[in-house]
């Protein structure tokens, strides 16, 4: 079986002004993907619009909403949505599966596994997996913030093949789509000039959440393209589209890449200069003596941000201990073991070195 690929589509793609399906673009999709599971390609959906689907049953109107009310459009649109896609997908001969997330299953490890794991069976029927964030549940404290950080999270998980984030425009423009002179930035790596639009009325992320969830994804390996629906054909078939976002050289572990996009932190941790040396060249654990401020109280299992001296983050880690062991700065208080700590980046001044090897990673987590 090929690695899987992974599409997002933002509300609206999926729902138009009057909060209907827009059938011809859904149906569209679902020829191109089943076509590409046909060929041996599993394809995961990310799709937003339950809020969106929902809305008119609850009878909200635009403007600003209550949490209470939009939980209840998303949970009376995400049967709605199911449909939609069980019925675009239903004369291709393809079952589609509901997949409801929250940021507590990307940031416990066992439920990260479980994930994995629950997508690789859909994989075999074969099936198509519709993933959405579980806006019934999730509040503005533990949120993803939008589909496109939860596309990018599922395929760093899933050590994707590529991730193709849709949009309404044909993908990254120079300037907002119908600026006179407006053209498309074909290369990621070139974005800094780039005059980016708002997010559109029923969607939450926008361009710049697409930038964002892109640079996240190609920095876990993960080939990511933010382009039209028209061109999704052809990036699956492999040829050139949209903005593309060339993957990072990466060769570390399914642990590691989770430790570095899906494990929630808990607390900024400072360290002196010597121990962030001893974290980026030397591959060394981080020792309570080295930290010298935290922003918040942390427990053992926490995750933690390591900051250098210049406020740069360097590494992020899972703590061993409570940050009340940490008061008393002992030398042999081990707060972050070396195998559950992932750079993040390394202090100007220091230089890349081989890392350390990882003795208790549990290995791939699709292989």
């Amino acid at each position: 079986m090929n690695a899987p690929v992974v599409v997002k589509l933002g509300s609206n793609l999926v729902v138009d002004g009057e909060h209907r399906p827009r059938w011809e673009l859904v149906n569209g999709v679902a020829s191109e993907v089943a076509s590409t599971v046909r060929g041996g390609t599993p394809v995961v959906i990310v799709s937003s619009g339950a809020i969106a689907l929902g809305s008119a049953i609850a009878g909200l109107r635009s403007g600003r909403r209550k949490l209470g009310p939009l939980q209840a459009a998303s949970a009376l649109g995400q049967a709605e949505l199911q449909r939609v896609w069980h019925e675009a997908f239903a004369p291709l001969g393809l079952p589609v599966a509901q997949v409801l997330l929250t940021p507590v299953e990307i940031t416990e490890r066992r439920s990260y596994l479980n994930v994995g794991n629950a997508l690789r069976a859909l994989f075999e029927v074969p099936a198509v997996p519709i993933l959405n964030e579980n806006d019934a549940t999730a509040t503005d404290e533990i949120s993803f913030g939008d589909n496109d950080v939860l596309a990018a999270q599922v395929a760093v998980l899933l050590r994707a093949a590529r991730l193709f984030l849709l949009t309404s425009a044909d993908g990254v423009m120079s300037h907002p789509p119908g600026v006179p002179g407006a053209t498309l930035v074909a290369d990621g790596a070139e974005l800094g000039a780039a005059v980016l639009g708002p997010p559109t009325s029923l969607g939450a992320g926008g361009i710049e959440s697409k930038i964002r969830a892109s640079s996240l994804a190609a920095a876990g390996g993960v080939e990511t393209v933010i382009a039209s629906p028209n061109a999704l054909g052809s990036l699956l078939r492999g040829e050139p589209a949209g903005t593309r976002f060339a993957p990072a050289s990466t060769d570390e572990s399914a642990f590691k890449l989770w430790l570095r996009y899906g494990k929630a932190t808990a607390s900024q941790v400072n360290v002196d200069a010597g121990a962030a040396r001893a974290i980026t060249e030397q591959g060394s654990s981080l020792l309570a003596v080295g930290i010298t401020s935290w922003t918040h109280d942390f427990r053992a299992g926490d995750g933690l941000d390591i900051c250098h001296p210049e406020e740069t983050v360097i590494a992020r880690g899972i703590s061993s201990v409570d940050a009340k062991d940490v008061q008393a700065r002992q030398p042999g208080v081990e707060v972050v073991h070396r195998d559950r700590l992932a750079l993040i980046a390394r202090p100007r001044a220091t230089a890349p070195s081989e890392a350390s090897p990882d003795l208790n990673d549990p290995g791939p987590l699709l292989s």
